[in-house]
């Protein structure tokens, strides 16, 4: 039986471009917001935190859209970007909101994404979220697990720890310490070189499989 195709699933935030809601963070001066699910695993937890900072402080989706007009892809994620789609199929899997994440695509060269939605009122107010399903990063890797395809997934936080538990490779780029200690066994990269080393190590791994 031949070999199963290669699909790679990236988280975006952190991995491919800066945290919107620690931008927002600093040019609110809100320092709560800059929790990220770096620090808290529950995301339900943090969204509701998140939605009652924006109402109780007036923060609204212009100024989010504010901050995410000043923000670009961070550096050299294009370029791997474009080194990964020459080598096998990838997907973006994030828990961000689609209505955050258009302008990023649009300069990382619309790559396929999986996220969620967000209430907002006629009035530019942020009500409400919407996931697209529970737990979706793990659920989508065991989708194209069922659609015949490898995966080697790569993320930085606990909300991508399913998803890299799932995979036939998980790695991890630019993790905080509690993550990297809490889950030892998926190895750690700094910069886009070293992840394409492991890229290439999980990749010839699956070959030798």
């Amino acid at each position: 039986m031949p070999r199963a195709a290669t699909i790679a699933c990236l988280d975006l935030e952190g991995v491919l471009i800066p945290e919107v809601w620690v931008g927002l963070a600093e040019r609110s001066g809100v320092d709560e917001l800059r929790l990220t699910t770096r620090d808290i695993p529950d995301y339900d937890e943090l969204m509701t935190r998140r939605l009652g900072i924006l109402a109780e402080r007036g923060i609204g989706m212009p100024d989010l859209e504010a901050v995410i007009t000043e923000l670009d892809p961070l550096p050299g994620a294009a370029e791997f970007l474009d080194w990964l789609r020459e080598r096998m199929q990838v997907v973006i899997l994030s828990d961000t909101f689609y209505s955050f994440a258009r302008p990023f695509m649009r300069k990382l060269g619309w790559p396929t994404l999986f996220c969620h939605n967000l209430g907002v009122s006629d009035e530019g107010r942020i009500e409400s979220y919407h996931l697209r399903q529970a737990d979706p990063k793990r659920k989508a890797v065991q989708a194209f697990h069922g659609l015949n395809f490898q995966v080697i997934a790569t993320g930085d936080s606990y909300n991508d720890t399913t998803m890299l538990s799932e995979a036939d490779a998980g790695i991890l780029f630019r993790p905080p310490n509690n993550v990297v200690e809490e889950f030892p066994q998926f190895p750690v990269t700094h910069d886009y070189d070293a992840l394409r080393r492991e890229f290439e190590k999980a990749l010839a791994s699956l070959d030798d499989a």
